[in-house]
């Protein structure tokens, strides 16, 4: 019964939030990428992240890296040097609240799959997933190496 008002209250949170309802969809997939049925698509710029974290861009002018640091914000959310007065705190608060609701939504879906772990292993689910989170981690090491380019350069002296 429990469980059953936390998925009606991470339901009920995130009705307004955009992001937050695509992250219930996600979660309702859940089964289905346990059986390695449905994949979590990798975006091509982690894809090429990983494969080439640390080569240099080919537009390396302060707009094209704005804008390569951009597309990978847009992938990743906000890095960790967004300054606080920029999120907005009621928003933010929210979206703390609603994150919290559908993380529960999502350990009550992952609870009830019997087995979940050893179903991830031999589907090939539980590899993929570490593929997916190395794509992230790319994608965060190759964000902070354009801004460090972006840094040293002259644009940002100015």
């Amino acid at each position: 019964m429990h469980r059953l008002t936390l998925a009606i209250a991470a339901l009920a949170l995130s009705a307004c939030a955009t992001q937050e309802q695509s992250r219930i969809e996600d979660i309702s997939v859940t089964p289905l990428r346990d059986l390695n049925i449905a994949k979590v698509e990798i975006p091509p710029i982690l894809s090429e992240a990983m494969a080439h974290p640390y080569s240099l861009p080919a537009d390396r002018s302060c707009t094209g890296l704005l804008a390569q640091i951009a597309s990978l914000d847009e992938q990743l959310g906000p890095d960790i040097d967004v300054p606080e007065e920029t999120l907005n705190r009621t928003d933010a608060s929210r979206a703390a609240l609603s994150k919290a609701a559908t993380g529960a939504l999502q350990n009550t879906v992952e609870g009830a799959i019997p087995f979940r772990g050893w179903l991830r292993k031999l589907s090939g689910a539980e590899r993929h997933s570490r593929q997916a989170q190395a794509a992230v981690l790319a994608g965060k090491i190759r964000r902070g190496y354009l801004k460090g380019l972006l840094a040293s350069s002259p644009c940002q002296k100015a």
